[in-house]
């Protein structure tokens, strides 16, 4: 059967996506139409990230400096020369992909219980030194967002650009896999001194800068391409002669890593990554939505908000100030929800209702604080009226303190469903951010899995946090 994981992570982008499309009907205006092509764009990238889903493709980008042996790494995993390798500096110019589908042997585990088979997208990247300046970081990023895992290669001892390129590697939330390669040009007694300091990389370069430490989920040995062994050949004539004899690559330790992870954490990383990046994608295309709506939208708060207070002020029983205030301000909801064409969930349901029951305390208290409540308006107008004409005035100056109560108390309700929806419900029992927390909370924590859920729950509950 699917994944549960990635069912639930399709069925999250599928409902963005309808929720998104209301907006992107044709206008003339030229602001709108600009508005609503970006909208439209972010669209399609939501569409892009379900399919992805759908092919069940785990993408690996495999980065490190020139002559790291990184295409080669690539080949030998795939077990065929899928890309060109040579003696010369910088062979590979711009990313490229091979794709390669191995048997892979789940683990024992209901979110992975499927028979559709996986496959991995490897993604081969030019050189970090020979990419100079912003064209490197950018390349870097682009390639590092759409991938689910990372291999970093190096070939001895790490060197600063390649410390600093993990660094900014890690600060993408991604498990990283760091593979040290051409372990056959080394005797074994200096292989297993490397091997050593760069399995404790964060703590070995990390204390010239705490706060940037480097965390590296794995460390692997292999030799992709090894050097060819001389032989030396005896002939029956009695000739000898000595030639140059490949040697097998050694590269399964790399290939049982990544199997291991993709039978373990596959579903969940890709799931992950899919949802981190539609939030990237709503986060954009929130802006847009508010430019498309946020006029109409304060018109009609304002339009209610004063509704309510003349009715406030005009009516003269108290109790039905607080149940006619209620109504109104579901009705703005409801208004406003129509507009955006985005649902009020049961999810948010409760932080409105909170801010309309602060609304009508706010009117509540107004009322006893003048004394009106029980009475009503219209007993206490007549006994001021019999008693003088201050009283009157005290009458006049309590029922425009309730309207204005009354009128503030919508516009802070339709400020608050008007926040949640230029969010786009994101935070909603199905919107990408609810969605990502769950599967976090879900997920059975593995080895790799340890420090990317401790990262991206870190920036949920930030990102939740400034929403108030």
């Amino acid at each position: 059967m699917p994944s549960p994981l990635l069912h639930r992570a399709r069925q999250t982008l599928t409902q963005a996506v309808s929720r998104y499309a209301t907006t992107i009907q044709g206008s003339s205006d030229p602001a709108t139409a600009r508005h609503q092509a970006a909208v439209k764009n972010g669209l399609g990238q939501l569409q892009s990230l379900s399919t992805k889903l759908e092919s069940r493709c785990l993408r690996v980008a495999v980065f490190g400096l020139v002559s790291r042996g990184k295409s080669a790494v690539i080949n030998a995993l795939v077990g065929e020369p899928m890309l060109e390798t040579g003696p010369l500096h910088g062979v590979t110019r711009w990313p490229r992909s091979v794709y390669w589908q191995p048997q892979i042997t789940p683990q024992v585990n209901p979110q992975i219980n499927d028979d559709q088979p996986w496959q991995i997208e490897l993604i081969d990247t030019p050189g970090l030194d020979e990419v100079g300046g912003h064209g490197r970081a950018d390349m870097a990023q682009t390639v590092a967002n759409q991938a689910d895992l990372i291999v970093f290669v190096v070939a001895g001892d790490i060197t600063r650009l390649e410390y600093d390129a993990l660094l900014q590697l890690q600060r993408g939330q991604k498990p990283l896999l760091l593979v040290f390669n051409k372990i056959d040009l080394y005797p074994e007694v200096d292989r297993q001194g490397i091997y050593q300091t760069l399995y404790h990389l964060w703590d070995d370069l990390g204390q010239s800068r705490p706060s940037t430490r480097l965390a590296v989920d794995d460390v692997v040995m292999v030799a992709a391409s090894p050097a060819p062994l001389q032989v030396r050949v005896e002939w029956p004539d009695g000739r000898t002669s000595h030639e140059w004899e490949p040697q097998p690559a050694q590269i399964e330790p790399l290939r049982s890593a990544l199997l291991a992870i993709v039978a373990q954490d596959g579903s969940s990383l890709v799931a992950l990554n899919a949802l981190r990046n539609a939030r990237l994608i709503e986060g954009e295309m929130i802006g847009h939505v508010t430019q498309l709506h946020s006029d109409r939208a304060d018109e009609t708060i304002w339009q209610f908000a004063k509704y309510k207070a003349a009715a406030v002020a005009l009516n003269p029983i108290a109790g039905l100030d607080l149940l006619g205030g209620v109504v109104t301000d579901l009705v703005m909801i409801r208004t406003l929800a129509r507009l955006y064409g985005f649902p009020i969930t049961s999810h948010e349901a409760g932080r409105l209702w909170r801010a309309i029951l602060k609304s009508s305390g706010t009117l509540l208290l107004s009322e006893l604080g003048s004394g009106l409540l029980g009475a009503g308006k219209t007993t206490a107008a007549l006994v001021t009226l019999v008693d003088s004409a201050s009283g009157l005035v005290a009458l006049a100056g309590a029922m425009t303190a309730q309207a204005s109560a009354a009128g503030y108390g919508t516009y802070a309700v339709g400020q608050a469903a008007k926040t949640y929806l230029e969010q786009g419900c994101t935070w909603g029992p199905e919107g990408v951010s609810a969605t990502l927390t769950a599967i976090l909370n879900d997920t059975d924590t593995s080895g790799t899995l340890t420090r990317l859920r401790q990262e991206v729950q870190a920036e949920l509950v930030e990102a939740s946090a400034s929403r108030g």
